[in-house]
């Protein structure tokens, strides 16, 4: 018998490959589709025949429960939110409704009527804020910075308060930056490949940014996708850091972009102090080992290589826009 698997988010970066992966696994997969925040069926367009969309959202617990009533999944993956830090900052009561509440609203579900269903939950690196150890573990403590930080912390321990008081398979992917060609144009590691590309191509001139010397923890969607599902194949629910355990520099990602392209990025990017961040974020970087221990799971894709496989995926998308 097929499992169900219920993708919240299913449009997105991560939606999207992990839809990918449960249907080479033989899944049913089910995707929420949000009439308010879609952004669009992009990601989605080469399986989306294979796929079950119901509307729904986030901050409607009816909408919610009729499509759980209707396919009663074995496996909720929560991936939808807002997820863009700046943007929020300009709205935060509606991020900690969708980020926060919205798990809240799956979970009363769970526990009400299905007990059994395994849940994860997409937190993020960001809910250890300015980091109080280097590299964090599951055990450092959570010290989140503005309301993208603090609604994932804040479900990061509604999945363990309710994994204790229910007994409930309720788990959280503590998730540092990943990236695709699927990545949304306001991420910087995106918005620095397609400036990139269109340099080469005539169709900018220069690219502007804001610090260079930032660096993040950067790994390869696809391969994070991989550790969700295999957190919800455990005999145990637990928590999990997954993450490439290497730090990156945003220079790093220009110098790999620009020169995979036979462009000396010095030439073209221009620094403006607008997009430093008011409260610049320290750097985050994850220890894996109770993932590599437990799941076996580690990254497969390079830094480097992540960088070139987006840069060869926006050359596609804008190559035919010139006449080369």
């Amino acid at each position: 018998m097929k499992k169900t698997a219920f993708i919240t988010g299913i449009t997105g970066q991560d939606g999207s490959y992990l839809a990918e992966l449960l249907l080479k696994k033989n899944y049913q997969v089910v995707g929420l589709v949000s009439s308010k925040y879609n952004i669009g069926f992009e990601n989605i367009k080469n399986i989306q025949k294979n796929l079950k969309l119901e509307k729904g959202d986030l901050l409607d617990k009816s909408s919610l429960k009729k499509i759980i009533d209707k396919y009663k999944p074995q496996e909720i993956y929560n991936l939808a939110g807002l997820t863009f830090v700046p943007a929020s900052w300009k709205q935060p009561s509606l991020t900690l409704n969708i980020n926060t509440l919205g798990l809240a609203r799956l979970l009363e579900i769970i526990r009400d009527n299905y007990p059994k269903i395994k849940i994860y939950q997409a937190t993020s690196a960001k809910i250890f804020g300015h980091p109080l150890e280097s590299p964090q573990t599951e055990k450092t403590p959570l010290n989140p910075v503005g309301p993208y930080g603090i609604s994932k912390a804040a479900s990061h321990y509604l999945i363990k308060s309710f994994r204790q008081q229910f007994d409930l398979f309720a788990v959280s992917g503590i998730l540092y930056n990943h990236e695709s060609p699927r990545r949304g144009p306001d991420f910087v590691s995106r918005k620095i490949t397609i400036h990139a590309v269109k340099i080469k191509l005539g169709l900018a001139k220069k690219l502007t940014l804001g610090n260079l010397d930032s660096k993040q923890d950067w790994g390869y969607a696809p391969d994070y996708v991989q550790a969700m599902w295999l957190m919800l194949q455990q005999k145990n629910p637990k928590d999990y850091i997954i993450s490439s355990g290497q730090l990156h520099s945003v220079r790093e990602v220009c110098q790999t972009a620009f020169s995979y392209l036979d462009l000396d990025y010095r030439k073209f990017v221009r620094i403006d102090k607008k997009f430093f961040r008011k409260i610049e974020a320290k750097a985050s970087l994850g220890d894996i080992s109770k993932a590599k221990k437990n799941l076996n799971w580690q990254p497969k894709t390079s830094f480097k290589k992540m960088i070139q496989i987006m840069v060869d995926n926006d050359l596609n998308l804008l190559k035919k826009d010139v006449k080369l």
